[in-house]
């Protein structure tokens, strides 16, 4: 009997452990059915790349692991102004509809080539036109007589032209210099893969110019948006000019650029960043030759699926100006992103001149030879100093707004870059934090 009884017990917690199981189940599905939702539907935004050099922003999760959509929340939040992530084109596009809508059927990009008769063999041929199309309608750069090489973004082209540029039987690597305050990434990407064929030496005016090196001139500079020439012009030297934002958003098109090798990027030009495309204009065919073969080592060749899209975009651009049936339709995208880019600058000086916290760099004043407008240059990123304390990044970190010190752009710890092409929430919500700042911190 004794026996019987323990063996009913035993069934019965048998059966309540396997229900509380399910339940267990149940709440666990329910509970990741409604996280799903909310990443779906928008209400939950997950932030994979916020960390950078190991940055782990105190610790605050939050910064990066779930940010909510502004609703008032925004105020408790880390705005990343680190990167030059070129969301603020998004709305503008979003407006457009279908009208850069792209339907690539299952049997293209099958083969590796595009077209064999050129240098650059994976370059699309209607991406090729759309370039050449863009820089004629803008007037920001020669294409004549020069060879277009693709690649994925800048980056790579940047480390496709140290390959070409630096013999493989010199006694020592090339140097690769340029005027501080530099572009953070360049030590980053020359160094990486420590070759024997070139090393990163810094500022330039630093430098011992008896050996041939390399100069990397960017104009309009990153990260403070001056306009850049040449330091030196000694016989050794080789100019690879950086001119990513040399378009009319940001600075005023003065004449066409006209320079040996010249790099350009989808994603500071149309805000196409994730599409991963950069192209070069070279002059010379045995670079531009070398410069494919890097490529065609480290990746073979370059999406054609993404070059179809973005000849898609330029192509729509295009016709926009050059078409008087549709330029009146809605705003044209250089039109649209000059005044939101001047909008955004406005009001960073207005509220950096009310106090003594902060300063900024003074930009030249120019006419634009294509919008026929006179500006001052507007860049993509503010070269913020903070004139009261030494370490301007962590300052400004304590007030849950994380910038790129200048220490990474060989300049001073009083200097952060912050990117200003971000969300608009996220920008407006920057000026909010400023504003604050500058009245507590000015006498």
């Amino acid at each position: 009997m004794a026996s019987k009884i323990a063996s009913t017990k035993n069934v019965k917690n048998q059966t309540a452990l396997l229900a509380a199981g399910h339940w267990l189940m149940l709440s666990v599905a329910i509970n990741v059915g409604f996280l799903l939702k909310l990443i779906h539907d928008g209400n939950l935004r997950i932030d994979w790349y916020g960390l950078h050099n190991g940055q782990d922003n105190g610790g605050h999760l939050s910064s990066y692991a779930a940010e909510p959509k502004p609703d008032g929340q925004i105020q408790n939040k880390y705005i990343n102004l680190d990167h030059g992530d070129p969301t603020m084109y998004q709305s503008y596009w979003k407006q457009m509809g279908d009208r850069t809508d792209v339907v690539i059927s299952g049997w293209q990009s099958v083969s590796y080539f595009s077209d064999t008769k050129t240098v650059c063999w994976f370059l699309e041929p209607g991406f090729a036109n759309a370039v050449t199309r863009l820089h004629k309608l803008v007037g920001n750069a020669e294409t004549g007589n020069r060879h277009i090489v693709v690649g994925t973004g800048s980056t790579q082209l940047f480390q496709a032209v140290l390959y070409a540029l630096c013999p493989y039987d010199a006694p020592e690597p090339m140097s690769i210099v340029s005027a501080a305050p530099f572009y953070s990434s360049y030590p980053l990407i020359t160094d990486c893969l420590k070759s024997g064929l070139y090393k990163w030496r810094g500022e330039v005016d630093d430098f011992n110019k008896e050996a041939p090196y390399i100069e990397l001139v960017t104009s309009p500079n990153n990260p403070d948006g001056s306009i850049r020439e040449a330091v030196f012009n000694g016989s050794g030297q080789i100019l690879v000019h950086d001119v990513a934002y040399y378009w009319p958003q940001y600075t005023p098109i003065s004449s066409r650029a006209d320079h040996d090798i010249m790099l350009f990027t989808l994603s500071k030009s149309t805000g196409h960043a994730g599409m991963r495309l950069g192209w070069a204009l070279v002059k010379d065919e045995a670079i531009a030759k070398k410069m494919v073969k890097f490529i065609e080592i480290s990746s073979i060749g370059v999406s054609k699926d993404s070059q179809v899209r973005a000849a898609k975009i330029m192509d729509v651009i295009n016709d926009s100006y050059e078409d008087s049936k549709t330029s009146n339709e809605s705003k044209r995208f250089f039109d649209y992103a000059r005044e939101e880019m001047a909008k955004r600058w406005s009001q960073l000086r207005e509220v950096v001149n009310k106090g003594q916290a902060f300063s900024l760099p003074t930009l030249p004043v120019g006419e634009c030879n294509f919008s026929h407008q006179t500006f001052a240059t507007q860049p993509a990123f503010a070269w913020l100093k903070c004139e009261q304390v030494d370490d301007c990044e962590s300052f400004l970190k304590k007030h849950k707004i994380l910038t790129r010190g200048g220490v990474h752009f060989g300049s001073s710890k009083k200097y952060v870059r912050a990117s200003l092409i971000g969300h608009e929430e996220d920008y407006n919500e920057f000026i909010r934090r400023l504003s604050l700042i500058n009245s507590v911190e000015s006498p």
